[in-house]
């Protein structure tokens, strides 16, 4: 049982010194675009070093994660004349990645000029503003706009239109679909509303990975339904209504404020975890007052999406629908990998045979992880494999350990995991209020 014990911390150290340990540095990049009399101007909102540095922005949460993070940082570093000067001899490379279709001709592009906002913290993206311009047949009806699946989301933004102006996104290397150029192009509620549902889902598989960790929180409180049922009740509601709430304006608190106080409440609920066996009395009430504070990290994506005016409740409830199926996909993975841990004590000769399990488990996740995977599920499950394959260790370790189901699962699963959550929780704390 010692030896268990430390086998499960040891391997919990091990996933939390291999997590990433920085969020929500990759946004969406922002492209608005206005056309007259056969010119077409854009303003591209975007983080200049990413796409220099060939970071794959498709799916990537934080820059320090990527495989060319050494060469963003040093991108990073340089100064707003040098960094223009280095776009102006890559743009060459980026044009032929970027599309612009009128009546489904090719639109050539013109870089016309940068402008590098370097008035933020260094140690957040920077984001540049590029202006593109290109001629067009003066009498085209409609534009698409497309980019590479490499540069990551692209929200497009049709400008100075007062019949119906067009919004929309771009991910996966695909095409707007066409819209007109004197305007009048509006998705139904129902296309806003399916468009939204993956921009959701999005910010919490794979980009969302501190609201991955709460939900993990909540799960690792105790091994029955209940509990969780209540969290995840609580926790939904709340968000929904500061989601709303910061979408129409209504609240807009700061995210050096929001921020910190996310990370904190990771670390309370991976904390309580460890002292309280099951729900108390008031950890539902808890978990709301953290689901307002998530919310409002919701409504600061969505804001960096844009809400069209005239389908802004399709897109609001697509949006949060997106969230809650990712919410329920982290859940869903977790009880199945834990599953047979729970259980094993319940059939008896089965502990043997589950450990084993596990241990293959582990193998495929490790193995997974160093093959190279088609691009969805590059995208989708590579960011979680290293932690899927700790908790089928830890599991392995649980089953082997005891014949008693749920006592063994907290003591060498849901403690570990969540002291685990907690360290992470706490350095972000750090980062966040202080670097």
């Amino acid at each position: 049982m010692a030896l268990a014990r430390v086998m499960s911390s040891a391997i919990a150290l091990w996933l939390a010194l291999s997590l990433p340990l920085a969020a929500h540095e990759v946004f969406p990049s922002i492209l608005n675009l206005r056309a007259d009399d056969g010119q077409i101007v854009m303003e591209l909102d975007f983080s200049a070093e990413a796409i220099m540095a060939g970071i794959d922005l498709d799916g990537v949460e934080d820059t320090d994660a990527a495989e060319n993070a050494t060469d963003y940082d040093a991108l990073r570093a340089l100064d707003v004349q040098a960094l223009a000067d280095m776009w102006a001899g890559y743009y060459s490379t980026f044009a032929p990645n970027f599309t612009v279709l009128a009546d489904g001709e090719p639109v050539a592009l013109i870089n016309v000029s940068i402008i590098v906002n370097d008035e933020i913290d260094p140690e957040l993206a920077r984001i540049s503003t590029v202006t593109l311009s290109g001629d067009y047949a003066g009498d085209a009806e409609t534009f698409q706009i497309g980019w590479a699946r490499e540069y990551g989301t692209l929200v497009v933004r049709q400008n100075a239109i007062a019949n119906a102006p067009f919004t929309g996104t771009v991910s996966e290397g695909d095409l707007t679909q066409p819209f007109l150029i004197n305007g009048g192009t509006v998705l139904s509620g129902w296309q806003v509303f399916l468009d939204y549902i993956p921009a959701g889902f999005d910010h919490i598989i794979p980009l969302g990975l501190d609201h991955i960790l709460f939900v993990l929180g909540l799960f690792f409180l105790a091994a029955t339904v209940r509990p969780l049922l209540w969290q995840v009740t609580m926790f939904t509601l709340a968000h929904t209504v500061t989601l709303a709430l910061g979408a129409l304006g209504v609240v807009n608190i700061p995210a050096s404020i929001v921020e910190p106080l996310i990370a904190a409440s990771i670390v309370y609920v991976a904390v309580e975890n460890v002292f309280t066996e099951g729900l108390n009395k008031w950890r539902p009430a808890i978990i709301f007052g953290f689901g307002l504070l998530h919310g409002l990290g919701f409504a600061s994506v969505l804001g960096d999406y844009g809400l069209p005016e005239a389908a802004f409740i399709p897109a609001l409830i697509g949006f949060n629908i997106g969230v809650e199926g990712g919410q329920l996909t982290v859940i869903a993975v977790a009880f199945l990998v834990s599953y047979a841990a729970l259980r094993a004590s319940r059939v008896a000769g089965m502990e043997t045979m589950v450990v084993y399990g596990y241990i293959l488990l582990a193998l495929i996740f490790g193995a997974l992880s160093i093959l190279e995977l088609p691009e969805f599920l590059n995208v989708y499950l590579v960011p979680f494999l290293l932690p899927l394959l700790v908790l089928s260790l830890l599991c392995a370790v649980c089953t082997a350990a005891s014949s008693v189901g749920t006592a063994a699962y907290r003591q060498f699963v849901s403690i570990p995991a969540s002291l685990t959550i907690a360290a992470v929780g706490i350095y972000w704390v750090i980062e966040r209020v202080f670097f």
